[in-house]
């Protein structure tokens, strides 16, 4: 399979993944547990194939940022490095709707927590573990 078929299956899927955490109140049973975590876990291994398959043969490396730039430079290392945003953000907003549930978040205030993760990783974190400082009902230790 050529990379961007890969590249356009991976973003479909990772999308299907949002749509059912968005969703989840609806039916909770199977949509939590497919974005939260059939999902992710798919584009892992994705993931793990790509990896194995790209970054060996590829030129860079992680120690400097001209290393990191030479790295994807290389379109399947660049795809790997897409996977890897996709499967991760995905597994970070499955938490996030998962802490919510547990702590009576209200899960509109979750909404735009996640679409935030899905942009900007790590902001929607910052910004859904503010909204559950601020509105979280119950205190756990997790």
């Amino acid at each position: 399979m050529d990379p961007e078929t890969i590249f356009s299956l991976a973003g479909a899927a990772a999308m299907t993944g949002w749509a059912a955490l968005a969703l989840s109140p609806l039916a909770p049973r199977w949509l939590l547990p497919y974005g939260g975590y059939v999902v992710p876990l798919a584009l892992s291994g994705l993931y793990a194939a790509l990896a194995l398959w790209s970054l060996p043969s590829a030129e860079g490396g992680f120690g400097s940022l001209a290393e990191v730039a030479a790295l994807f430079a290389a379109p399947s290392a660049l795809l790997t490095g897409w996977v890897h945003y996709l499967a991760f953000d995905l597994l970070v907003g499955g938490w996030e709707v998962r802490d919510a549930r547990v702590r009576g978040v209200p899960h509109w205030a979750v909404i735009p927590c996640l679409v935030l993760t899905l942009m900007l990783g790590p902001l929607g974190l910052l910004a859904y573990l503010a909204a559950r400082a601020a509105l979280s009902r119950k205190e756990t230790t997790a």
